[in-house]
C-alpha cells in the first residue's frame, strides 16, 4: 500500500536539484527569486529537506525518497 505523500512533478524535480547540491544546499529565497520555492518549502513541511542558515538541504528522508522514487535504487 502506498503510504507517501505523492510528489509532483516540479517537487520531484526540486527534490533531485537539491540532492546535486550535495551539503551546501540551496539558498532560499521568495517565490520571484526562486522558480521551485513552494516546492521547496513544501518539500520541508514533508520532512525531506531541512531549512537553516538560509538554505535548504536534503534530510536523511530526503535522501530515501530520491533514491527510492527519483534514482531508482532498491525498488
Amino acid at each position: 500500500m502506498w503510504n507517501e505523500p505523492y510528489l509532483e512533478t516540479c517537487c520531484r524535480s526540486a527534490l533531485h536539484r537539491l540532492s546535486l547540491c550535495d551539503e551546501t544546499g540551496r539558498p532560499d529565497g521568495s517565490v520571484a527569486e526562486l522558480k521551485d520555492a513552494r516546492c521547496l518549502e513544501r518539500l520541508e513541511q514533508l520532512g525531506l529537506a531541512s531549512h537553516a542558515g538560509a538554505r535548504f538541504r536534503l534530510t536523511e528522508a530526503g535522501v530515501a525518497r530520491h533514491n527510492r522514487e527519483i534514482m531508482k535504487l532498491g525498488a
